[in-house]
């Protein structure tokens, strides 16, 4: 079952986020699909404030992978899309056991890399600060977390 949403402005983006943060585990993975400027940096800024992380959240595109430490279990923010499908030496599977959350950019163009159990969250642009995000969760633990915050 999928799950939708209307965020009319940032600050709607940010609030999903953090109770989207409140049901975290180790080892949860959160993919995000959508055009540029959709609201997938601004998600995981949110994220990352909720789960007590005080240094800036950009999008890692230069750097593909972006490590923080600082707040109540690691979060591996990651920007998959100047990877073109190719995820050799990057390491990115072994993420998923690291003990913190995963959120991933771009997820779609390393699809076949990804985890079986994870949440995908699609982004549409639908007015100038408006997005539609849609959650498609994959496996038992994240539709659980779906019904208790949408």
């Amino acid at each position: 079952m999928d799950y939708k949403v209307t965020t009319r402005n940032e600050i709607e983006t940010i609030e999903i986020a953090q109770n989207l943060e409140s049901e975290k585990f180790p080892n949860m993975v959160i993919c995000l699909y959508g055009d540029l400027g959709s609201g997938k940096t601004v998600f995981s800024k949110g994220f990352a404030q909720a789960l007590g992380i005080d240094e800036p959240v950009t999008s890692p595109t230069f750097n593909i992978i972006k490590e923080y430490m600082g707040g109540e279990m690691p979060l591996y923010h990651m920007d998959v899309y100047r990877l073109d499908g190719n995820v050799d030496g990057v390491g990115i599977e072994d993420y998923f056991n690291k003990n913190g959350v995963v959120i991933i950019e771009w997820a779609d163009t390393i699809a076949e890399y990804l985890p079986e159990e994870r949440l995908d969250i699609k982004f549409k642009v639908i007015g100038e600060d408006a997005r539609n995000l849609v959650f498609i969760p994959h496996g038992r633990q994240y539709e659980d977390i779906c019904e208790a915050i949408l």
